[in-house]
C-alpha cells in the first residue's frame, strides 16, 4: 500500500552538503535528514533525534552504494515512487538500534520468576523488541527454572520485532562465546549447545528452548496487532524512548487489552509511562501492573472471531545461518 510522501521543502534550512566532512562519498544536506526523519517516524514511529545525522548517513550510505545512487536525495525519490517493500525494509532495518544482552536489566527476571509461580497455566509472554534473541530467551530459560522444564513446556512465548534481519539471527540461536560468557556455568551446560568443527567458539540455543518461542514481524506502531489472546506479561524495554508521546500512547492503549487482569508490563531502564496512561500503575522499578479498571474493560480485538486462529508462520533465518555441529557442553 503506498505511503503518502513526507514533507519535504527544498528550500529548507541547511539545504546544502555540510562543510567540513571529509571522507563522505555523498553529501548529505539538513533536507535530506529532515526527509529521512519524517519517513522512519511516518513508517515506524521512531522519533530519530539531531544527533542521529551521522549514524543516518553512515548506515543509509551503504543503502546508496548498493543501489548505485549518488545522492539521498535520488535514493529517497526511489524509495517513495517505488514503493519497493524489500527497500522499505532495508530502510527501516538501517535506522532501528538493536542493543541486547542476556538477562539486561537483570532486575526484571526475578520479578518475573515470582510473579509467574502464582499465575495460572499456561503462562504467555510476549517480548516486543526481540532484537537478536537474547531477551526471549533469557524470558525462557526463567520460566523453565522458575515453573520446572515439564510445566514450562506449555508455557507460549511470542517474540516479535520490527527488523527482520534481526529476527533471523534471533531463530537461529547462535551466539558466540562473548555474548553468554557471563552466564552461569549450570546455565550454559543446560541450555546451550557448544559449537564443534566450523562453529568452534560459538553456542546454540537448545531445541527444547527454542521451542517455547514464536518469531514474528511487528511494527508496535500499526492500529492492530492481530493477536486474539492476552498475556500475563508483556516486555517492551528500550523501545518506547524512540517514539514521541503521543505514540507511546497509542502503544499503550494497544497493549491495554492484550495484558491479563493482574498482568505485568516491563519497561526499560531510561522509560516511565506514569504520565503517559492510566490504564497501568507502577508495581516495581520500571514495572507495571494492569490497573483494575483496564482489566474489567480490556478485551483483545478480534478474540471472540479468532482465538483459536494460529500465529503466521515464523521468521526464517537466512541459508548459511544454522550451524552444521554443536553439541553438550563440557
Amino acid at each position: 500500500m503506498p505511503h503518502a510522501r513526507a514533507p519535504f521543502r527544498p528550500d529548507a534550512p541547511d539545504a546544502s552538503p555540510r562543510a567540513g566532512e571529509p571522507g563522505r562519498d555523498f553529501a548529505f544536506t539538513g533536507a535530506d535528514f529532515a526527509r529521512i526523519r519524517a519517513l522512519i517516524h511516518q513508517r515506524a514511529g521512531i522519533s530519530l533525534s539531531e544527533h542521529k545525522r551521522d549514524m543516518a548517513y553512515s548506515r543509509l550510505a551503504r543503502r546508496l552504494r548498493a543501489r548505485g545512487l549518488d545522492t539521498f536525495r535520488d535514493y529517497l525519490d526511489l524509495l517513495e515512487q517505488e514503493d519497493d517493500p524489500l527497500e522499505w525494509e532495508a530502510f527501516t532495518n538501517a535506522l532501528t538500534t538493536n542493543l541486547t544482552a542476556f538477562f539486561r536489566e537483570s532486575h526484571h527476571f526475578p520479578i518475573l520468576s515470582d510473579f509467574v509461580k502464582g499465575r495460572p497455566a499456561p503462562v504467555s509472554v510476549w517480548c516486543s523488541a526481540a532484537s537478536t534473541g537474547e531477551e526471549p530467551y533469557s524470558i525462557a530459560i526463567t520460566l523453565i527454572e522458575a515453573l520446572g522444564e515439564t510445566a514450562a513446556r506449555g508455557a507460549s512465548i511470542l517474540a516479535t520485532d520490527l527488523d527482520t534481519q534481526v529476527l533471523a539471527k534471533a531463530e537461529a540461536g547462535i551466539y558466540t562465546y562473548d555474548q553468554v560468557k557471563h552466564l552461569s556455568p549450570e546455565r550454559l551446560k543446560r541450555f546451550f549447545l557448544k559449537g564443534t568443527g566450523p562453529q568452534a567458539g560459538r553456542v546454540k540455543v537448545r531445541p527444547e528452548l527454542r521451542a517455547m518461542i514464536r518469531f514474528e514481524q511487528l511494527n508496535l506502531t500499526d492500529a492492530d496487532y492481530g493477536i486474539a489472546k492476552p498475556f500475563d506479561a508483556i516486555f517492551c524495554r528500550n523501545v518506547m524512548i524512540y517514539f514521541d508521546k503521543p505514540t507511546q500512547g497509542q502503544v499503550l492503549s494497544r497493549f491495554e487489552p492484550l495484558v491479563k487482569p493482574g498482568g505485568l508490563l516491563f519497561a526499560g531502564h531510561s522509560e516511565n509511562f506514569t504520565y503517559v496512561t492510566q490504564a497501568f500503575r507502577l508495581r516495581g522499578q520500571t514495572v507495571y501492573e494492569l490497573t483494575r479498571d483496564a482489566a474489567q474493560g480490556a478485551r483483545p480485538r478480534g478474540a471472540q472471531a479468532s482465538a483459536a486462529a494460529p500465529m503466521p508462520s515464523p521468521v526464517r533465518a537466512r541459508a548459511g545461518v544454522a550451524a552444521p555441529a554443536y553439541g553438550d557442553r563440557g
